[in-house]
């Protein structure tokens, strides 16, 4: 048995393809579940407005796309339903030079600035930062 590899095939504009399969298949997100829950919350606008993760994508549709700390803004070019590499996926899509600039600006000043915020681990310690949290408290209760 011969085993071949799926690859994303570009579909004609004609066809419908759901908001959320898109953004999947773009690789926005990582499932198809993410990508719902995100249109949902209203983490993705088309042309400005709101929209449900059934909502058809079409081609030329503005999409902004809110990730992490930043925003994303594209304009669907082609569609698709399969989720390819990303040389691929990044054809499905072009990315308006305004958005561009932001995400280049963000990098830059990432470069030269790191944020205090990022710094600051969350959640419960690692087993030697409690030794050594004992260790400043065990000597704090000495004095």
């Amino acid at each position: 048995m011969e085993f071949r590899r799926a690859y994303h095939r570009p579909m004609a504009s004609g066809l419908r393809v759901r908001l959320d399969k898109w953004l999947w298949a773009a690789r926005f997100f990582r499932t198809r579940t993410q990508a719902a829950d995100a249109v949902m919350l209203g983490r993705v606008r088309i042309n400005g407005e709101r929209s449900k993760p059934a909502r058809e994508a079409r081609v030329g549709d503005r999409i902004e796309v809110s990730m992490g700390d930043g925003c994303r803004e594209v304009v669907i070019r082609e569609l698709s339903t399969q989720r390819g590499g990303a040389p691929s996926a990044q054809q499905l899509y072009e990315e308006t030079a305004d958005s561009l600039d932001r995400r280049e600006r963000r990098q830059e000043r990432l470069r030269y600035a790191v944020e205090p915020a990022r710094s600051i681990r969350k959640g419960r310690p690692t087993k030697r930062e409690g030794r050594q949290l004992r260790t400043v408290r065990g000597s704090a209760a000495a004095d």
